[in-house]
Protein backbone atom coordinates (compact mmCIF):
# COMPACT_ATOMS: atom_id res chain seq x y z
CA UNK A 1 0.00 0.00 0.00
CA UNK A 2 1.10 3.47 -1.07
CA UNK A 3 1.67 5.91 1.70
CA UNK A 4 -0.88 8.08 -0.05
CA UNK A 5 -3.63 5.42 0.00
CA UNK A 6 -2.68 5.14 3.67
CA UNK A 7 -3.39 8.71 4.16
CA UNK A 8 -6.31 8.13 2.33
CA UNK A 9 -8.04 5.16 4.57
CA UNK A 10 -6.57 7.65 7.59
CA UNK A 11 -8.86 10.31 6.84
CA UNK A 12 -11.50 7.77 5.69
CA UNK A 13 -10.93 6.42 9.69
CA UNK A 14 -10.74 9.84 10.73
CA UNK A 15 -14.44 10.68 9.34
CA UNK A 16 -16.37 7.49 10.76
CA UNK A 17 -14.57 8.28 13.95
CA UNK A 18 -15.69 11.91 14.11
CA UNK A 19 -12.13 13.09 14.95
CA UNK A 20 -12.35 16.64 13.94
CA UNK A 21 -8.56 17.57 14.75
CA UNK A 22 -7.11 14.53 13.10
CA UNK A 23 -9.40 14.69 9.99
CA UNK A 24 -8.53 18.10 9.51
CA UNK A 25 -4.79 17.54 9.25
CA UNK A 26 -5.02 14.87 7.27
CA UNK A 27 -7.28 16.86 5.01
CA UNK A 28 -4.64 19.58 4.44
CA UNK A 29 -2.17 17.05 3.88
CA UNK A 30 -4.32 15.49 1.06
CA UNK A 31 -4.79 18.89 -0.64
CA UNK A 32 -1.48 19.31 -1.10
CA UNK A 33 -0.22 16.33 -2.24
CA UNK A 34 -3.44 16.71 -4.98
CA UNK A 35 -1.87 20.46 -5.86
CA UNK A 36 0.94 19.17 -6.42
CA UNK A 37 -0.48 16.25 -8.52
CA UNK A 38 -2.13 18.95 -10.68
CA UNK A 39 -0.02 21.33 -10.69
CA UNK A 40 2.64 19.48 -12.24
CA UNK A 41 0.84 16.65 -13.80
CA UNK A 42 2.15 13.76 -12.30
CA UNK A 43 1.21 10.90 -9.78
CA UNK A 44 3.14 11.21 -6.38
CA UNK A 45 5.28 8.58 -5.39
CA UNK A 46 6.14 7.94 -1.77
CA UNK A 47 9.39 10.11 -1.78
CA UNK A 48 7.24 12.58 -3.14
CA UNK A 49 4.66 12.37 -0.59
CA UNK A 50 7.23 11.96 2.14
CA UNK A 51 8.87 15.87 1.06
CA UNK A 52 5.31 17.23 1.17
CA UNK A 53 4.67 16.21 4.27
CA UNK A 54 8.32 16.94 5.62
CA UNK A 55 7.23 21.12 4.21
CA UNK A 56 4.12 20.79 6.22
CA UNK A 57 5.60 19.71 9.16
CA UNK A 58 8.53 22.63 8.66
CA UNK A 59 5.58 25.22 8.04
CA UNK A 60 3.69 24.07 11.15
CA UNK A 61 7.03 24.39 13.30
CA UNK A 62 7.18 28.06 11.95
CA UNK A 63 3.90 28.87 12.72
CA UNK A 64 3.85 26.85 16.37
CA UNK A 65 7.10 29.63 16.99
CA UNK A 66 5.66 32.67 15.63
CA UNK A 67 2.23 32.17 17.95
CA UNK A 68 4.30 31.17 20.58
CA UNK A 69 6.35 34.23 20.55
CA UNK A 70 2.79 36.13 19.75
CA UNK A 71 1.65 34.36 23.45
CA UNK A 72 -1.29 32.35 21.63
CA UNK A 73 -0.94 29.40 22.91
CA UNK A 74 -4.38 28.07 21.95
CA UNK A 75 -2.73 28.99 17.97
CA UNK A 76 0.21 26.95 18.83
CA UNK A 77 -1.75 23.89 20.81
CA UNK A 78 -3.42 23.17 17.23
CA UNK A 79 -0.57 23.51 15.21
CA UNK A 80 1.38 21.14 17.26
CA UNK A 81 -1.80 18.89 17.24
CA UNK A 82 -0.81 19.23 13.34
CA UNK A 83 2.22 18.19 13.29
CA UNK A 84 1.83 15.40 15.87
CA UNK A 85 -1.16 14.15 13.34
CA UNK A 86 1.77 14.74 9.94
CA UNK A 87 4.39 12.98 11.65
CA UNK A 88 2.86 9.45 11.42
CA UNK A 89 3.21 9.63 7.70
CA UNK A 90 7.20 10.46 7.61
CA UNK A 91 9.73 7.32 8.05
CA UNK A 92 11.85 6.99 11.20
CA UNK A 93 14.83 9.71 11.12
CA UNK A 94 18.67 9.37 11.52
CA UNK A 95 19.74 10.65 14.68
CA UNK A 96 22.01 13.59 15.75
CA UNK A 97 24.89 11.25 16.01
CA UNK A 98 24.37 8.92 12.44
CA UNK A 99 23.68 12.27 10.42
CA UNK A 100 27.46 13.27 12.01
CA UNK A 101 28.75 9.94 11.05
CA UNK A 102 27.51 9.79 7.79
CA UNK A 103 28.19 13.32 6.76
CA UNK A 104 31.60 12.89 7.59
CA UNK A 105 31.73 10.08 5.20
CA UNK A 106 30.47 12.04 2.60
CA UNK A 107 32.85 14.92 3.24
CA UNK A 108 35.87 12.13 2.91
CA UNK A 109 34.45 10.93 0.11
CA UNK A 110 33.50 13.83 -2.07
CA UNK A 111 37.12 15.36 -0.95
CA UNK A 112 35.32 18.75 0.38
CA UNK A 113 37.73 20.60 2.63
CA UNK A 114 36.25 23.70 3.35
CA UNK A 115 32.54 26.00 3.88
CA UNK A 116 33.25 26.60 0.19
CA UNK A 117 32.27 23.36 -0.69
CA UNK A 118 29.06 23.71 1.59
CA UNK A 119 26.60 23.72 -1.84
CA UNK A 120 28.41 20.39 -3.39
CA UNK A 121 28.01 18.31 -0.18
CA UNK A 122 24.70 20.12 0.72
CA UNK A 123 23.63 18.73 -2.45
CA UNK A 124 25.16 15.32 -2.34
CA UNK A 125 23.60 14.90 0.95
CA UNK A 126 20.03 15.72 -0.01
CA UNK A 127 20.13 13.08 -2.58
CA UNK A 128 21.32 10.81 -0.38
CA UNK A 129 19.34 11.33 2.49
CA UNK A 130 16.30 12.50 1.17
CA UNK A 131 13.48 11.87 3.75
CA UNK A 132 15.95 9.73 6.26
CA UNK A 133 17.44 13.03 8.17
CA UNK A 134 15.59 16.41 9.20
CA UNK A 135 17.37 18.84 6.61
CA UNK A 136 18.26 21.53 9.22
CA UNK A 137 20.13 18.97 11.36
CA UNK A 138 21.79 17.84 8.60
CA UNK A 139 23.01 21.58 7.51
CA UNK A 140 24.64 21.70 10.72
CA UNK A 141 26.32 18.66 10.90
CA UNK A 142 27.77 19.61 7.23
CA UNK A 143 28.68 23.22 8.58
CA UNK A 144 29.91 21.95 11.51
CA UNK A 145 32.20 18.80 9.37
CA UNK A 146 32.95 21.81 6.58
CA UNK A 147 34.54 24.51 9.38
CA UNK A 148 38.33 24.14 10.56
CA UNK A 149 39.45 23.09 13.60
CA UNK A 150 41.36 26.14 14.41
CA UNK A 151 38.15 27.99 13.82
CA UNK A 152 36.33 26.91 16.63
Amino acid sequence: MSLKDRITDDMKTAMRAKDTARLGAVRLLLAAIKQKEVDERITLDDAAVVAIVDKLIKQRKDSIAQFTQAARLDLADKESAEVAVLQAYVPQRLSAEEIATAVTALVSELGASGPADMGKVMGAAKQRFAGQADMGLLSAAIKRALTPAAAS
